[in-house]
């Protein structure tokens, strides 16, 4: 074949691709018109998913199976009014793919919506009458948009008009000076924390016009990543990493180190205008059901405090809260420095000394490779299984849809459309493939004792992040150098006590210590919302982070049980997905579009 045939076949299938999916979008559309439940059934396959992020339902809601979708829909469309299905212009074409060992037809479309405009994405395959239709076996639907309040970008960008050659007025940097001070006016929405979560809700809501302040407790915006241990650096890739509407230069490395991330916060903030408090901490909080507000005690860090009253409270500082500090026999009389992982910068000050890390994750075999590297004769204690993924390749695997190309507001979309029961499912394939890849790696660590797993349903450490938000090691190298023996490896239920000197074996021997690093996690963040805002709160909204009997993560990104408070974290590719979602929710507040969560919810 020449390459004339051959291009010519080439398009003769992205054309026919086109085509099915086209078809499918406008059956599905009659479907919806005719209300008609067995209609809009007939469209997908028995066992098919359905994912909704606002578009319908006003929440995160997953589907299972033809006969289920189809009732949903039907139930929604009512009030939905969905229509105007189409493939869009601009965005990735419809194309053969395999997903989940399926060989399916994958195609973005967009459409409309009583509330706003919308995207989706469909995976098709053929009906299993051998008829040769196309039945759906995934339908994801998205709200992009609230109409009349797009986000202010591209063509919709402000005129600036307010400042520009305003000869005699205020400037630019006059505007920003006032916006920031908030002293004649209460901010909307109180942000805490100013990492990537933080930012990424901060910005989006910037552009829908939604007042926002965040407030920092550390001196500086990216202090939170420039404060953690000198050698930390990304173990994903840049190109997934990306916060919302600034990618990172194409200069830069593929994994990135804390420092020059802590920078760039501090440059996106700037250019983002988003107004920030820094050396703020938020120290309580209550809601007043009257006034529909909290009102929230600032500490500032000249020792003022300052109190603002917003109608929405985001907290966006992280997976967890506070450093947990296990009570260990025998600990409080170590002669040598004790400190939490999180209060390590470096090894340096150890040289030819020796230290016992607590813990194998991944900040635990970090700071054991820093500790190493600068010469520290170093033991790393295990306490419970971990489970252990080389960042390349295996890790890497989670990164495949932003390696296929195309736009990221593409790939974020396919990423988003997964259900619970998918993402299982996927987790459990790219598991297996991460066992292939590492089995010498694994089997050199089981050999030396190390106990190691893969979830408890085979989804590897992804799973392990969402439930527990630990229990996983991205291995940057200290795997090997534990099968070498270049780095010790200490079972703890061989410890009879801590001493004076070290760690007291049960056999009577004493492994010697100057330093004892307590790689323990965190607790979740439950503990800062009682801290901050009482018992009755976190009783009310129930567990923060980990999985719910939805399938999601419990209160994140979505309306919680107490109306005005949100939740955002994660990494950067989550915060900068789910920060679209949790901003177009707080504006559809802000314009009585959104109610607070139905109890029954």
């Amino acid at each position: 074949m020449d390459n004339f045939d051959h291009s010519l076949l080439e398009f003769q299938r992205a054309e026919q691709t086109r085509r099915s999916a086209k078809d499918w979008l406008d059956a599905f559309e009659l479907a919806l018109a005719s209300r008609d439940a067995t209609h809009i059934g007939s469209l997908f396959h028995d066992d098919s998913h359905w994912r909704d992020v606002l578009a319908f339902t006003w929440h995160m809601t997953a589907v299972a199976g033809r006969d289920g979708i189809a009732a949903r829909i039907v139930a929604e469309q009512a009030h939905t009014a969905a229509h105007g299905f189409h493939l869009p212009q601009g965005r990735r074409a419809p194309r053969l793919v395999k997903r989940l060992g399926i060989d399916s037809i994958e195609a973005i479309f967009e459409f409309t919506t009583a509330a706003g405009r919308g995207a989706g994405l469909i995976r098709l395959s053929p009906a299993p009458d051998g008829s040769g239709s196309m039945k759906a076996w995934l339908l994801s639907t998205v709200l992009d948009s609230l109409t009349g309040h797009e986000e202010k970008i591209g063509s919709n960008r402000p005129t600036g008009a307010a400042y520009s050659r305003n000869f005699g007025g205020d400037n630019w940097a006059d505007v920003r000076r006032k916006a920031v001070a908030y002293k004649d006016r209460e901010p909307t929405v109180l942000v805490i924390g100013a990492a990537q979560a933080g930012l990424s809700i901060a910005a989006r809501l910037n552009q829908l016009g939604v007042d926002t302040l965040v407030v920092e407790q550390w001196p500086r915006i990216g202090d939170s990543w420039r404060k953690r241990y000198h050698s930390l650096a990304l173990h994903n890739s840049i190109h997934l990493n990306h916060l919302p509407y600034m990618e990172f230069p194409p200069t830069w490395p593929k994994y990135i180190p804390k420092d020059m991330l802590g920078n760039w916060f501090e440059f996106y903030a700037d250019a983002m205008e988003i107004n920030c408090w820094t050396a703020t901490e938020f120290v309580r909080g209550s809601w007043d059901e009257a006034t529909k507000c909290w009102t929230a005690w600032l500490r500032r860090g000249d020792g003022s405090e300052r109190v603002v009253r917003p109608r929405h409270l985001v907290f966006a500082n992280g997976v967890s809260s506070f450093p947990m500090m296990p009570d260990l026999p025998g600990l409080d009389v170590f002669k040598g420095q004790v400190i939490h992982s999180e209060g390590f910068d470096s090894g340096a000050a150890w040289r030819g000394k020796n230290a016992l890390i607590l813990g194998t994750g991944s900040s635990a075999n970090d700071i054991a490779l820093d500790l190493h590297n600068h010469g520290v004769n170093t033991t790393l204690i295990q306490r419970g299984s971990t489970t252990v993924v080389s960042i390349d390749p295996s890790a890497r695997l989670n990164e495949a849809i932003w390696d296929e190309g195309g736009s990221l507001e593409d790939c974020d979309l396919i990423v988003a459309s997964a259900t619970p029961p998918l993402v299982i499912k996927g987790y459990k394939s790219v598991t297996k493939r991460m066992l292939e890849l590492d089995k010498a790696m694994i089997e050199g660590l089981k050999g030396i004792g190390f106990k190691h797993d893969v979830g408890e349903d085979e989804t590897g450490h992804q799973m392990k992040y969402f439930r527990r938000g630990g229990g996983y090691n991205l291995d940057a190298g200290s795997s090997d150098l534990l099968i070498q023996g270049q780095l010790g490896l200490l079972q703890y239920e061989r410890i009879e006590s801590f001493t004076a000197e070290g760690a007291l074996l049960k056999d009577g021997s004493t492994v010697p210590a100057d330093l004892i690093v307590l790689a323990t996690g965190y607790y979740p963040q439950q503990e800062l919302v009682r801290r901050a805002l009482g018992d009755a709160m976190v009783e009310r909204i129930g567990p923060v982070w980990g999985i719910g009997a939805d399938g999601d993560l419990n209160n994140m990104f979505k309306r919680t049980p107490q109306q005005g408070l949100w939740f955002i974290a994660g990494g950067l590719a989550q915060c900068r997905i789910n920060s679209k979602y949790l901003a177009l929710q707080i504006k559809a507040t802000e314009l009585g579009i959104l109610g607070p969560l139905p109890p029954e919810a």
